[in-house]
Formats: structure tokens, C-alpha cells, sequence
């Protein structure tokens, strides 16, 4: 049984014309579409359990994590917008901290297994390599590279590569950055500090792009003492801040998630300090915490309903027979919007 990178180099086409033809998709001329067939009839075709020639009508979800409430809220508002356009979803928590957890790629075995039609990846593992040598990072690549050779729908939220072709859909993380330190430089703060994810993280990396922009924009340096790095979560948060107030002293600092925002507003009180009196936090995602922590947090909030429309409506047009969408690369990116909250005033002195 053939896959589709065997049907296409066969018939001397792309892997998005065979499944184009394998679809019935517009967009085929008639020559191309008789070669391709002449070519399936010859090599029986198998896309390892798609359904590409089956509509089963379901579609794949992964997320990284459930314990930080922003992945929810996207595997909620894409589960609801994919039963609108007819499609049922089977969830994946890729990171499970359970021994008995299945990664990504253990999952998109399973997924495609079960036949799902597309998957929609929030953060897939490509975007989070952390300190991985280069040849994890390359094989985590070949991962998606297969999927997308043979033929499968793929959608990513909040990361990707370019090199792949795949759509995606992301906020715009450094306008984020940017957009929390000129909130705190506006309010009169000058030492302001960035309590970072992982170091090779991307969202991380674009969020102190941000901040450094804003920064030196501002005429002040954004000294390398300003900057801690811990895992994502209120630990992390915590820990980071520790960091920075050992070597530094900040009025004022950003956070990469909201997650992370909870664990420096707990630590500041540890450390005898108040928010925001004291100490001026800003998050990012505006995640369902946000509004009820003690003080109700300043964050930028992620357009979740609308990054989940575009990501849906985008997969669901490359699953339809009838549909005229490309295979060129879709790329959206949405604007981030301030929050302002309690957890964020002018500094003290």
C-alpha cells in the first residue's frame, strides 16, 4: 500500500494535488486529475488510517498542558467552534505529568488511528524545544513533516515553522511584551523586570524582544540582571522572582502567562512585599484566574474565540471536498489587548 509521497512522486505531482484528487477538491485540471487516478488505481493508497478516503467527521485537538486554564479555554472555544461546522473533536493533553501520559507524538498515532479527518495543535511541541539538542529538535521537526508529506490537515495555534507550510494562527507575543513594559514605563516605572519561560521557548523569546524594545525605546537599558528564566507555572513565577530581587531591585515586572503572574504576586508577599504598592504585575493570556486573584491581575489578554474561529474555519475549508482553499501557508496573527486590573500603579518612590 502506497502513501501519498509515493502516489505524487508517481504521478509527477505535489502531495496536495494527489489529495486534492483523493478529496474530489476544485482546483485540478482534468489531465492532472485522469494521471493521478490512472496512478491510484495502479498503487492502492493508504494515508496510515486518515481517512482520506472516508469522511469520519472528526478532528483532533492537542494541547500541551490543563493545568494552566488558558489551554481550556482553547480546547473549549475549538471544540464549540468545530460542532458548529459539523465536526466533532477527540482532546489530547500532550504533556500529561502522569507516568502513564502519552506525548504528542504517541498521540497523533493514536489520533490518526481512530481516523480523524485534521488536528489542531495549541503550542505543539516544535514551538517548545526547550534546551533540546539540535537532534531532538530535528526529529520533533520530521514529526510534522511526515504528517504534512502525507497529506494530513494540519492547524497550529501559537507556533509552527515556516519550513513546514502549515497554517497558523497565533497572538502577536512581542506586541505583548512591548505593550506590558510601556504600560509599567508609563505609569513612572524605570526598573522594570521580565519573569521569563524557558529561555528557548519562542513565545518567551518574542515577549523579551518586546521588552527590550520598550525598554530602550524609553532610554533605559534592559540590562541582562533584569531578565529570569523558570519553567511556566506559579512555581516557576515564584522562583523567577526570587532571582531577580536577589541580584536586582525592580518596582515593576512582566510575566510570560498569567500562570506565572500568580506565583510572583505570592512570592512578593512572602518576601514582605505588597502589589502593587510595592510591586506593579503584569501577565499575559487573560486567562479565568485573572479577574479573582487578590489583586485582580493587569494582563494581556489572548482574542481566544477568535484565534479558535480562524484556526477552525481554516482546517475545516482544506477538509471539504468542495472547498477551493490552497495549500499555501495560512498565517494570521492577532493583536493582543491591555487589561488593566489592581496589580498595576505608579511605584512608590
Amino acid at each position: 500500500m502506497a502513501g501519498l509521497s509515493e502516489i505524487a512522486r508517481a504521478a509527477g505531482v505535489s502531495v496536495s494535488t494527489v489529495s486534492r484528487v483523493l478529496n474530489r477538491r476544485a482546483g485540478v485540471n482534468q489531465d492532472t486529475r485522469r494521471r493521478v487516478l490512472t496512478v491510484l488505481a495502479e498503487m492502492p493508497y493508504t494515508s496510515r488510517g486518515i481517512g482520506a478516503l472516508r469522511r469520519t467527521g472528526v478532528i483532533g485537538l492537542l494541547v500541551p498542558e490543563l493545568s494552566n486554564p488558558v489551554f481550556p479555554a482553547f480546547a473549549e472555544a475549538l471544540e464549540t467552534r468545530a460542532a458548529s461546522a459539523g465536526y466533532a473533536s477527540m482532546l489530547c493533553n500532550t504533556r500529561s505529568l502522569s507516568p502513564q501520559g502519552l506525548g504528542e507524538e504517541e498521540y497523533v498515532r493514536m489520533l490518526l488511528t481512530r481516523g480523524v479527518e485534521g488536528m489542531i495543535f495549541v503550542s505543539p511541541d516544535i514551538t517548545n524545544q526547550g534546551g533540546a539538542a539540535e537532534g531532538e529538535i530535528g526529529r520533533v521537526r520530521g514529526h510534522y513533516r511526515r504528517l504534512v508529506d502525507d497529506g494530513v490537515q494540519l492547524v497550529f495555534v501559537n507556533g509552527g515553522a515556516a519550513s513546514l507550510n502549515v497554517p497558523d494562527v497565533r497572538v502577536d507575543e512581542q506586541l505583548a511584551g512591548y505593550t506590558a513594559t510601556r504600560h509599567l514605563l508609563e505609569l513612572g516605572h524605570r526598573s522594570i523586570g521580565f519573569v521569563s519561560g524557558p529561555a528557548y521557548s519562542l513565545p518567551s523569546r518574542l515577549k523579551h524582544a518586546g521588552w527590550a524594545a520598550a525598554m530602550e525605546e524609553a532610554g533605559h537599558v534592559s540590562r541582562p540582571e533584569l531578565v529570569a528564566h523558570a519553567p511556566y507555572g506559579a512555581t516557576g513565577g515564584a522562583s523567577a522572582l526570587r532571582e531577580l530581587l536577589a541580584r536586582t531591585e525592580v518596582t515593576g515586572v512582566i510575566c510570560s502567562s498569567d500562570h506565572m503572574a500568580l506565583g510572583v504576586v505570592a512570592e512578593a508577599r512572602r518576601q514582605g512585599l505588597s502589589v502593587p504598592a510595592d510591586l506593579s504585575v503584569v501577565g499575559f493570556d487573560d486567562s479565568t484566574l485573572a479577574a479573582h486573584c487578590g489583586p485582580p491581575l493587569t494582563t494581556l489578554a489572548q482574542p481566544i474565540g477568535e484565534m479558535a474561529a480562524a484556526a477552525v474555519t481554516e482546517l475545516v475549508e482544506r477538509l471539504e471536498p468542495e472547498s477551493d482553499s490552497t495549500a499555501d501557508t495560512f498565517s494570521r496573527v492577532f493583536r493582543p489587548r491591555l487589561v488593566v486590573r489592581e496589580s498595576t500603579a505608579p511605584p512608590a518612590r
